[in-house]
């Protein structure tokens, strides 16, 4: 069972994430919808720097032309003192200029936080009580 702390912490530390570039990149829905695996999954704390995805994390998201979405987010318990977490990210996604928002169906680490749209990856990224949480998904080809 997911701690909501422990959730909230790190949706809130997602949640910095995200934003337009002025680089001239303008994706639209279509170039986005894809499946989506982390690339990087990190995070740094004053108790040292963990890669998320080495202890067995893993993050896959499908999002959809229609704007809805599949997926699931583990993490195993144990990092910094903190409890497994297992979400099904089933829900819906949209876009806005060059920043997607999930809005999974249920209460998950995602909700509501906005993710750069780069070429093939989105990235989020932010930082609570002085831990910096990195999310970056990239698109299976």
């Amino acid at each position: 069972m997911i701690r909501r702390g422990t959730v909230l912490c790190m949706a809130l530390a997602l949640a910095a994430c995200g934003g337009d570039d002025d680089d001239g990149f303008d994706p639209t829905v279509d170039e986005v919808a894809g499946s989506y695996s982390a690339s990087a999954f990190t995070l740094t704390s004053g108790n040292g720097d963990f890669d998320l995805l080495a202890i067995g994390a893993s993050v896959t998201a499908t999002l959809n032309a229609d704007g809805t979405t599949t997926g699931r987010l583990q993490v195993p318990g144990g990092v910094g003192g903190a409890v497994a977490i297992d979400e099904d990210l089933a829900g819906t996604w949209s876009l806005s200029g060059t920043t997607v928002t999930f809005s999974p169906s249920a209460s998950s680490l995602l909700t509501d936080v906005d993710f750069a749209v780069g070429p093939g990856t989105l990235t989020g990224e932010g930082v609570y009580q002085g831990a910096v949480l990195l999310l970056v998904l990239t698109k299976d080809q």
